[in-house]
Formats: C-alpha cells, structure tokens, sequence
C-alpha cells in the first residue's frame, strides 16, 4: 500500500485491487491534489493485466466522500468553475470506461461530487448507513462531475429531479429503492461482499468482460439497430480471440479455463 499520509491508498491484490480515499478528517472530500491522483491511479491500473475488478472506498467509517473541497469552490470564478468541471468531468469518465468493473463500496457520506464518483463505478454496493445524495443546489450550484446525466439515467428522471432540486439526502434503503445502489449490506460486511463480487467477476474471461463494458457504454443511449450492431462487433471480436477457444473448450471438457487475455 502506499504512504498511509496520502490522498489515495492503492492496494493490489490480484486480481484485485482496493482504492482508498484517504482524507478522512474532511470525510474524504475531493480536492485538486486527490483528483490528480485518482487520475494517475487509474492509469497504472488501467495497464495491469493483473488486475481485473477495482473496489472504491473511502477512510474511515463516516463517508465514502464528502464531495468536493468546499473551500476550494468558494474562490472560483465562471471560467474557473467550467474547467473545474471539465477536469473532473473527464477523470470520472476515465473511470467509467476504464475496461474493468469497479465497485463503490459506500459507507456513510457519498454526498455532491462523492455520489457522482459512485455513479461513474460500475456498481454500487452500500453500507446500511450509507447516506446519498446531491445538494448543490444549496450552495449556488449544480453537480459538476456528471450528476446531472447519470442521476437520470441510473433512477429516472422523476426521482433524479427531486434529489438535484431539493438537495434532499437519502438513506441506503431509498437509494436502493429508486436503482441508485445495487445492493445494501451490513456495515461490517461491507468489503467482504464487494470482494466475493469481484472475485466472482474476475474469474471470468477478462477481454469479454471488457467487450462487455464497452457494449453496454457505447449501445445504451444508441438506436436499438446500432446498439445491436456494435454488440455483433464486440461478439465477432471475441470469436477471434484465445480466450474464446480457451473458454469453449474448458467448458466442454469440464474444467476451469486458464484465461490468457489474447
């Protein structure tokens, strides 16, 4: 792991790897420093054939994240304010395409710019006491780091409007009732779940799971036609690789495959 003085900690363990938000006197809000670093983190894990699914967590028991260092909004000016966005705007789609699941695994806060990092994961499992939410709208704002389009997308836009007009904060039960967490588990059991998800995800073909991650992004805002065009691509790209002979094969002969990525 790396300096515990961090903003983030990296954990590898394959084909695993634990990203940890590590402010948490400020309940891991996202300042500068620790978007720059989630960036550079997504990179190295983006080209580890080693690691196959990512868990997202935050410090500590109080908050997955905060959302964004209010002291840093409060000095931007309109121009400031857009690249602010755009910047983080682009790291959290970086993670949203990174080629492999990553799962947020929420406990306490995931509040304005700590809910837009959870719903750029793939999926988002919570802690009975998580608490979700958008509220920017009572600083002057609304959430710049995407919250706007994925909010819809992931609850509808009925139960998106209401959580991005009111500020209104929401406990686990209710966000997994309108489809913004996957699942809500016991504090404690938290991170065991996550794992056994990954590990259960990674014991798959790692390029299918890619192909599969990519169908999904490119396809769900297309034309059915074209969303089912691009899934025959993906498909046909998969027949022609070693992994698909591997997988075939091993099921025939009823054995576990031996995936070699190519």
């Amino acid at each position: 792991m790396e300096d515990a003085n961090a903003n983030l900690l990296v954990e590898k363990k394959p084909p695993l790897a634990v990203v940890t938000l590590n402010r948490p006197k400020v309940l891991n809000a996202l300042n500068a420093q620790t978007l720059v670093d989630l960036d550079f983190a997504l990179s190295g894990l983006r080209h580890d054939p080693s690691i196959r699914v990512v868990l997202l967590a935050g410090a500590g028991d109080r908050a997955f994240a905060a959302g964004a260092d209010i002291r840093e909004l409060e000095t931007l000016n309109g121009e400031q304010g857009h690249r602010f966005s755009l910047r983080g705007q682009r790291i959290f789609r970086s993670l949203e395409t990174l080629g492999k699941p990553v799962i947020a695994c929420i406990r306490g806060f995931a509040l304005g710019g700590g809910c837009e990092l959870a719903m750029a994961c793939t999926f988002r499992l919570a802690a009975d006491d998580a608490r979700l939410g958008q509220p920017e709208a009572k600083l002057g704002l609304l959430p710049g780091y995407g919250g706007t389009q994925r909010l819809p997308r992931l609850v509808g836009r009925g139960a998106a409007m209401r959580l991005l007009l009111t500020g209104a904060i929401i406990g686990a039960e209710e966000a997994a009732r309108i489809g913004l967490v996957d699942e809500v588990i016991p504090a404690p059991q938290l991170m065991e779940r996550a794992q056994a998800l990954a590990l259960e995800i990674a014991a798959n073909a790692p390029l299918a799971i890619a192909e599969t991650l990519r169908a999904v992004d490119e396809g769900l805002d297309l034309p059915l036609d074209e969303g089912l065009q691009r899934e025959a691509a993906g498909f046909g790209r998969l027949c022609a690789t070693l992994d698909k002979a591997e997988g075939t094969s091993a099921f025939l002969a009823k054995r576990k495959p031996a995936w070699s990525e190519k």
